[in-house]
Order: C-alpha cells, then sequence, then structure tokens
C-alpha cells in the first residue's frame, strides 16, 4: 500500500501551455492507488481536452460552476468535500490572484473556497509576470494562510524567455504529494505547546509597555506543526492573528499570564518552544485611574517578570524538549549560546531582529539554530517555510 492509497486528489488545472503535461500526473498519481478528479477552466480547455482528462482519470470532468445535473447534488459543494488534497497545476497568474482575492466566478474558484482540504499550487506563467510586484504579493498572501506552493522551475519558456516561472514536471508534482503525506505524520503523537506574540504590561488602565512583536513566527510554527500531525497548544499575547483550524489557542495579555499558562501546558507537552517576545520587565505597581500629566518627567519603578522558558527547562518531572528564541540586535551568537548554556535548553533559534527584512512584523526570517555540540542554519525564506524546516530539525534532535 501507497501513502496516497484512497486518497481523494482533486485536480484543477487552469490556462496554460503545461497544461498539456497534467494527462501525465494523472496517471502516475492513481498508479500510486489516488482516486483523482479533474476541473478544468475555460482558459485550460484552449491547451488541452476534458475528453483527454477524463481518460486517463476514468472519471468525468468538471467545467462548469452551473451544471444542472450536478448542481442536483449540489456538485461543486461536493467536490469540495470529497478532495483530501487540492492541487491547482499549473496554476496561471491570473488563478493565483483569484485565489488571493477569494473570487468565486467559476467552478475552479468555488471549490477553492468551499474546500477544508490542503491546497497546493504549481506556478506557471511568464518569467516577468512571476517577478512581478503583484504576484509575489500574492503568493506571500496565499503562503500566509497556508497554501502550498510548489515551484516554479526556472529554465527556457514556450514564450522563448528564460527564467523562473516553469511549472514543475508532473514527476516533481508527485512526489511533492508524497512528501506532503510523508510529513503529515512527522510530529504524530506528539503535543507541542507555542509561545507567541508580544506581551503587554500595564501602568494604568490605559497604558501599556510592549514591543513590536507581530506573532508570525509563533504562528507560523504553529500552523506548521499542525499540518504536520501535532497536538498544538498556542500561547498567544495580543496580536491581530487568527490561528489555523485544530489549534487550541490560550489568549494572554500579560508576562504573567503567559508564564501561568505555560506552566500549566509544558508539563503535559512532549515539545516546548519559546518563541514569544516576553516583557522582561514590569510596573511593580498598576495605578487605579488614568495617570494624568503633572511633570515633565515621569518614573516608573520597574520589576523582573518570570523567566518563562527557563523555569520551563528547569522542570524536575514531565519536562519536555525546550526550544528557545533569541531575538538579538548585536552578537547574536554569542547571546544564543549563553542563553542556551544558561538555561539549560535543548535548543535554541537566533535571528538578527536589526535586520529590517527578518526583524519584527516582516513576513520572512532566516535562523541559526544551535544545540549542544551542532547546529545549523535555516537561510532567508518566509517564515512558513522557515517553520517547517525548523519543525523538522527540532524532530531530529528530539529522537536523539
Amino acid at each position: 500500500m501507497t501513502q496516497l492509497e484512497n486518497k481523494n486528489i482533486l485536480l484543477i488545472i487552469s490556462g496554460g501551455i503545461a497544461a498539456y503535461k497534467m494527462p501525465e500526473f494523472v496517471r502516475r498519481t492513481k498508479e500510486q492507488g489516488a482516486n483523482v478528479r479533474v476541473v478544468m477552466t475555460e482558459g485550460a480547455k484552449a491547451f488541452i481536452t476534458p475528453l483527454t482528462l477524463q481518460a486517463v482519470s476514468g472519471e468525468p470532468v468538471a467545467d462548469a460552476l452551473l451544471d444542472t445535473q450536478a448542481e442536483a447534488a449540489m456538485g461543486h459543494i461536493e467536490l469540495a468535500k470529497w478532495a483530501d488534497f487540492v492541487i491547482v497545476a499549473p496554476a496561471s497568474a491570473d488563478m493565483i490572484a483569484k485565489m488571493a482575492q477569494g473570487m468565486a466566478n467559476d467552478l475552479a474558484t468555488s471549490l477553492l473556497l468551499a474546500t477544508a482540504a490542503p491546497v497546493a499550487i504549481c506556478p506557471a506563467m511568464n518569467q516577468q509576470m512571476y517577478v512581478h510586484a503583484a504576484t509575489q504579493d500574492n503568493l506571500n498572501l496565499l503562503s500566509k494562510r497556508g497554501v502550498s506552493i510548489w515551484g516554479p522551475a526556472s529554465g527556457e519558456q514556450a514564450c522563448g524567455d528564460v527564467g523562473n516561472g516553469r511549472m514543475i514536471e508532473p514527476h516533481d508534482i508527485l512526489s511533492s504529494l508524497l512528501e506532503h503525506y510523508a510529513d503529515s505524520a512527522l510530529l504524530q503523537g506528539l503535543t507541542i505547546s507555542i509561545t507567541a506574540g508580544p506581551t503587554r504590561e500595564a501602568i494604568d488602565p490605559v497604558r501599556y509597555i510592549s514591543n513590536h512583536s507581530s506573532g508570525k513566527m509563533g504562528y507560523a510554527i504553529a500552523h506548521a506543526a499542525k499540518k504536520l500531525g501535532a497536538n498544538v497548544n498556542l500561547i498567544s499575547g495580543p496580536v491581530s492573528l487568527q490561528p489555523n483550524q485544530g489549534v487550541n489557542l490560550v489568549s494572554v495579555t500579560s508576562a504573567q499570564d503567559m508564564f501561568d499558562a505555560a506552566m500549566e501546558h509544558a508539563p503535559k507537552s512532549d515539545i516546548f518552544i519559546a518563541c514569544a517576545a516576553v516583557a522582561d520587565y514590569r510596573p511593580a505597581s498598576i495605578a487605579e485611574q488614568k495617570i494624568k500629566k503633572h511633570d515633565d518627567a515621569m518614573n516608573i519603578n520597574m520589576v523582573k517578570n518570570p523567566d518563562i522558558v527557563a523555569n520551563v527547562a528547569a522542570l524536575e518531572s514531565n519536562r519536555p524538549f525546550v526550544v528557545g528564541f533569541a531575538a538579538e540586535t548585536q552578537d547574536v551568537e554569542k547571546y544564543a549560546l549563553g542563553k542556551l548554556t544558561n538555561k539549560k535548553l535543548n535548543m535554541i533559534c537566533a535571528n538578527d531582529v536589526s535586520n529590517q527584512n527578518i526583524g519584527f512584523n516582516s513576513e520572512q526570517n532566516a535562523l541559526k539554530v544551535y544545540w549542544q555540540g551542532g547546529s545549523k542554519d535555516l537561510p532567508f525564506a518566509s517564515k512558513q517555510e522557515i517553520a517547517q524546516q525548523l519543525l523538522a530539525l527540532i524532530k531530529q534532535q528530539y529522537n536523539k
């Protein structure tokens, strides 16, 4: 039995010359034991006929949103529920833009909005269209929403240009699909608790001290961990993000709140990842009423907050595998290694937040991950990609 045995794979083909390659993908995927259904856009039918896809899939090809016979059973919703995995290949610039905007003006885009299944796209377009800021923004947005992006490849294109934009080959798409199902069990059975975002330390009823953390890295890790099969607790400070379905969100405000939640969940976790930017200090007292402006200067007496990751690492019973984060602006390696040793962590992830491309609120990141006796660079990539690479690395060290 293969990883795809009895899996329902929905293939959506949009308009692009690479559409002619998709019968090969359908054939290879069915050989792996999968059930394959095909949906085509009007543009796709200009490059290959539905009859060809029907012949190789053994199933009728769907191409109309308002098909009378199909709609008797709510066909567009039925296909969305049927799918275990959805692949858009080729994914044209137009299709990617429609997905990013949440359009639903044909069968393909309606299915993509109606399905709860994981979705992957295989971009295919002219190299200049691919590098255009609009396309890159759309791809970044889809990646943030959890859509997997497979490719594109680089090389000579049908128009004669050379560059990024070629759709990856059918066997590469199949390999990525097989890898997805192999990876989906990577963290199966493990419980992972993650802290994310900033904390807020109240001064009075209307003011607080905080930092610039957006929570994007922690949320990306939580999303990736869920995709990889883990039970996920996300202990989050105040952010404007929403966790993915199935993630247990524990909302907190202050460092003390986060400490209490962490100490509750950590002993019940296999892995604890401290990604939050926790305030080191808080006001010694919180004014009951709004502090009025009197003098040119104001002094606030500050006291130290509990060190969450150090306390988790110091647990004497039911201690999880502990991963810390070191967001530094200078001497990054020195401070990271110091925290790894002094706080008795299993691993620490260091990043230079003085670099605006990977600092707070950025969509990208780059990490240097350290553990006793080793280290690994996770080079510049989207936070979603970094999260997946980091979790694979954590799992390697966890198993040792």
